[in-house]
């Protein structure tokens, strides 16, 4: 009886984790809908001034030991070392639960340090409370990377979403409390970004109940394969110490870390540019502090947009590592190829979708289109970054875990030189540009080290020249579909948010349809790429049934 499809496991874990980040997302949108309705713009500006100093931390404390884990456990289980697997797992928690402890002390006794380099004490309170799920953090992220070693992805996406949910609760309650009773915006903030001690305890429960339910089998598991039968390839991790399971935990670690501090440091980079540069340029500093939080619409959007890469990379990481683990060099090729392509149509059509329907989704969910211009621009962030977040998954499964950090930084020093040169002429829309060349960079070179390392095949005109047709016929008609709805709908709908919210409603489903039908039609989508994901099989038999892909002979 043959095992199952490698590429299916892969894609199957990559639609759990999904699903979790679609709904973590969604929620990561709704709520900012009812947060700037209470807060107004200046809410949102506290937020995201302080959430990048508490995210560069949780990078640095957590961010590549997970990936690490799961790593480790992944090559561990391929030789059929269970105890060693678990034990990674031990030495990775001790590592984590001290770790989170320091940098917690860090970032709440240095918060008034903190809010001056931010040039704006009043945030010190908001930075102290967000300071508290460090505490907590860093355990979760290590038992998510020893499940995510497994390849099984379940506690970590049902974790994420009830983080996300009980984060979310935790904002709007607290940010509604605080301005009824009286409370400023920077109060408010406080209230918002405590939300992610809340949701990390919750997530932490979720994830030891798992983690009891497994205890069993994993016990069973170790003793029904004693270390000297772990393998003739490498030795049982059994005789290891912690101290240098540890080492190894870190020498993987801390290059990731140094990755995934990117995207941190790139919204750093915009909560110590815009406000202070808007303010050089004569903008008074209330204004431009309102700016930034006028900017800050986009990121959730784009976050959103981008949700299949970032699972895609969580589960491709331990796949890959697997297969290198086993030199199988066709199934890393294969599934680097298929994993990159589908990140790129996906960021393709996400982005111009974003970018034609920005004023009806922002006036949807922020009540005014201030901002309209710049969401459009960073929509095209999506495309690269995606490309970035999966090309460099890749990388760190085979082993190159610098190369995107590396790349990565890069990209941040593009976006650091172009956020000065552009916020004094553009303002904001300038700082948008600027994410987009800089996640460009990183991707480029990213993707340029890959086709270095593996025989990918070339790209061809028909690659680049197909989607683009696909996407360009795709935003026309979504651009006339909106239209027309504002025309015939003007009249039946009063109200602006919902006029703006039935357009955007109704035009998505017709984007998406478009943009498939053509990606199909070019054959940009092939019928085994279709086969490996969830009921693949059944959605080929419709397609053929609506005549959109023609029947095998």
């Amino acid at each position: 009886m043959s095992g199952p499809n490698p590429i299916q496991q892969l894609m199957k874990g990559t639609f759990v984790l999904a699903l979790a980040a679609f709904l973590s997302k969604l929620l990561g949108v709704i709520y900012k809908i009812p947060y700037q309705n209470i807060t107004q713009d200046m809410g949102f500006y506290v937020y995201e001034q302080v959430y990048p100093i508490y995210m560069i931390l949780l990078t640095l404390a957590t961010a590549g030991v997970p990936v690490a884990i799961s790593k480790l456990v992944a090559e561990r289980l391929a030789f059929q070392d269970h105890a060693g697997a678990r034990k990674v797992f031990k030495a990775a928690a001790l590592l984590l639960t001290l770790t989170g402890f320091l940098f917690f002390s860090a970032l709440f006794l240095g918060a008034p340090l903190v809010a001056a380099i931010l040039y704006d004490p009043q945030l010190t309170l908001a930075i102290q409370s967000v300071s508290f799920a460090l505490l907590v953090v860093p355990v979760m992220a290590a038992i998510r990377g020893y499940f995510q070693g497994h390849q099984n992805m379940v506690p970590t996406a049902v974790s994420q979403v009830v983080e996300q949910i009980v984060r979310v609760a935790t904002i709007i309650w607290l940010s509604y409390w605080l301005i009824s009773n009286q409370y400023d915006a920077y109060h408010a903030g406080a209230g918002a970004v405590f939300g992610a001690f809340t949701g990390a305890v919750a997530a932490l429960v979720v994830l030891l109940i798992y983690w009891r339910k497994n205890k069993k089998s994993e016990v069973a598991a170790t003793v029904e394969q004693p270390a000297s039968e772990a393998g003739d390839m490498v030795p049982s991790y059994q005789a290891v110490g912690y101290w240098t399971i540890i080492r190894k935990i870190v020498a993987y670690a801390v290059p990731i870390s140094l990755g995934a501090l990117v995207l941190p440091l790139f919204q750093l980079m915009d909560s110590l540019t815009i406000p202070h540069m808007l303010t050089l340029s004569g903008w008074e500093h209330e204004l431009a502090k309102n700016e930034r939080g006028v900017y800050a619409r986009g990121h959730p959007l784009v976050q959103f947009a981008a949700f299949f890469a970032t699972a895609l990379s969580l589960a491709l990481v331990p796949s890959i590592s697997e297969a290198k683990a086993q030199n199988k060099v066709r199934q890393i090729v294969s599934r680097t190829q298929v994993a990159l392509k589908v990140t790129f149509l996906v960021g393709l059509g996400a982005a111009v979708g974003l970018a034609v329907l920005a004023r009806p989704i922002n006036v949807m969910f922020y009540i005014t289109d201030a901002g309209s211009t710049t969401i459009s621009v960073l929509a095209f962030v999506t495309i690269f970054s995606t490309l970035s977040m999966t090309s460099g998954a890749v990388l760190q499964g085979m082993g190159y875990v610098t190369l995107p950090a590396r790349h990565l930084f890069i990209g941040v020093g593009v976006k650091s030189i172009l956020n000065i040169a552009l916020l004094p002429f553009f303002g904001i829309t300038g700082a948008a540009l600027a994410s987009v060349v800089g996640y460009f960079t990183a991707a480029s070179l990213n993707i340029r080290t890959l086709r270095r390392m593996l025989p990918l095949p070339r790209i061809t005109g028909q690659a680049v020249s197909r989607p683009a047709v696909a996407v360009l016929i795709m935003g026309a008609v979504v651009w006339m579909v909106k239209g027309s709805l504002f025309v015939a709908l003007d009249g039946l709908i009063g109200h602006e948010r919902l006029l703006n919210l039935a357009v955007t409603l109704l035009s998505i489903p017709v984007g998406v349809f478009v943009y498939a039908l053509f990606l199909l039609r070019f054959n940009m989508i092939t019928r085994q790429e279709l086969a490996i994901l969830p009921r693949g099989e059944r959605l080929i038999r419709l397609l053929e049934k609506l005549k959109i892909i023609r029947k095998e002979r």
